[in-house]
């Protein structure tokens, strides 16, 4: 199977690993807006904010991590065609056991341990709806956005994504970050790749319905004493407004509103910005230096 075979319906869902549950529960649900359908059990949480049956999974842990990053894929052919070229390149797989499926509400599935960094990535094809209609609270979240991973070496993870799980660039900061996009999902990016020292989670994204989602954030997490560490501000590469705060770990958390999205066919070429701020920020906003400074990347367990 070729690797043009590799596609992807959406970012499926993000995993993190947290230092106190029921914590982290809160802030998630009362603060950020997710819904979870039923009490945590084994030190594990479910919360969404869509249909499904989940968007972000906590796990009760001793580090704050990101421990798993999941792809929803297009098809059956799509799920085998990545695990087969994964193979071909002696990157295990490891099979998701019967049991945890259940759990997770998905069918079958792989995870595999990303090359340059670590990450562990999961691939499946279906997922189990929610018993009811995602109803938001204070925030009207549109879906679940996008992750940023951190990069010792940017280049090779971004060749990697591309070459091997056909991933496609949308634009570049030149020797900062990249942002790609699950190819064919439309979206500006679902994952982006940003230099760093250390590989470590940048940041998850959570994108909202309107403007006011992002203005009345910024006054909510000021009340609840929540640090907010960028914004509000515009995005240049994606036209996003966005904010991003920190969760009760210091990990990185963003919302956004508005995205540029890709046609399958005949897309825009990649641009390549500048290394400055005004690629970040219309707006000439500076991040706090707490931002994106949480997060080890899991290694996957069998």
């Amino acid at each position: 199977m070729s690797v043009d075979e590799i596609r992807y319906k959406r970012l499926g869902y993000v995993a993190l690993t947290v230092t106190d549950l029921e914590t982290s529960r809160y802030f998630y649900e009362t603060l950020v807006g997710l819904k979870m359908d039923k009490e945590p059990a084994d030190g594990v949480a479910f919360l969404r904010c869509s249909g499904r049956h989940h968007d972000l999974v906590l796990y009760q842990g001793g580090e704050p991590a990101l421990k798993r990053v999941a792809w929803q894929m297009e098809s059956d052919n799509a799920l085998k065609a990545a695990r087969e070229h994964l193979a071909e390149l002696d990157i295990e797989c490891v099979p998701v056991s019967p049991e945890e499926q259940a759990e997770l509400g998905i069918g079958e599935a792989f995870r595999a341990s990303e090359p340059t960094t670590g990450a562990t990535f999961e691939f499946y094809c279906d997922m189990a709806e929610a018993p009811c209609a995602y109803e938001p609270t204070h925030t009207k979240i549109a879906r679940l956005g996008h992750v940023v991973l951190s990069s010792p070496d940017r280049e090779a993870t971004e060749n990697f994504l591309m070459e091997d799980l056909n991933f496609r660039v949308s634009d570049r900061i030149k020797g900062v970050v990249t942002f790609m996009r699950c190819f064919p999902n439309r979206f500006h990016h679902s994952l982006g790749v940003g230099a760093a020292k250390e590989p470590g989670l940048n940041h998850v994204n959570f994108m909202v319905t309107e403007m006011a989602d992002v203005g009345k954030a910024n006054n909510r997490m000021k009340k609840a004493e929540v640090p907010i560490v960028y914004g509000i501000g515009k995005h240049p590469p994606s036209e996003s407004v966005f904010i991003y705060f920190l969760d009760p770990d210091g990990m990185t958390v963003e919302y956004s509103y508005g995205m540029e999205e890709f046609p399958e066919n005949a897309p825009r070429d990649p641009r390549e910005m500048p290394a400055s701020l005004e690629s970040i920020d219309y707006w000439e906003g500076v991040p706090d230096p707490r931002m994106a400074k949480v997060g080890a990347l899991e290694a996957l367990t069998k």
